[in-house]
């Protein structure tokens, strides 16, 4: 394989163990930078394996069905590797107040489903970045936070 699709996988793999369905924590030690940074615009950026697991612990726990996959297949050149993806979850969890918008009580029951693409940097099978733009404002209107318009 050659180093886009090196990257590929790496990206792959972390879609897959950290962003799907269930999460398997251990992908963070495994593959992602120690200094890692993790940045989208609904959260405060993380960085390092201990933040963004602490990130992923609760947020799965207040949206214990969290779940994104890919819906085009990713584009890599040099040390980045670019995805769609679509994902959401229910609020049936703890309180959460990690989003920049405002907190929720916990399990309000609301329901959140949203869009986005991410650019990762990958450098010798270890993701350092994480930059994502991401459709905030449908989700935080879903799970009431903001107004719409």
């Amino acid at each position: 394989m050659n180093k886009q699709q090196d990257n590929k996988a790496v990206v792959v793999r972390w879609f897959t163990d950290f962003w799907g369905e269930t999460c398997d924590l251990s992908v963070v030690d495994a593959i992602a930078a120690p200094d890692m940074l993790l940045k989208y615009s609904l959260h405060e950026p993380r960085r390092g394996h201990d933040d963004i697991k602490a990130f992923m612990t609760d947020f799965r726990a207040a949206f214990p069905d969290l779940n994104f996959w890919a819906t085009a297949d990713l584009i890599a050149e040099g040390d980045y590797v670019v995805g769609q993806w679509e994902g959401g979850g229910t609020h049936t969890g703890p309180a959460f107040g990690d989003f920049l918008a405002g907190s929720l009580p916990a399990a309000t029951g609301r329901a959140m489903r949203f869009t986005g693409t991410t650019v990762l940097k990958v450098i010798d099978g270890r993701i350092v970045e994480e930059i994502g733009l991401d459709d905030g404002i449908a989700a935080l209107t879903q799970l009431g936070l903001i107004k719409a318009a």
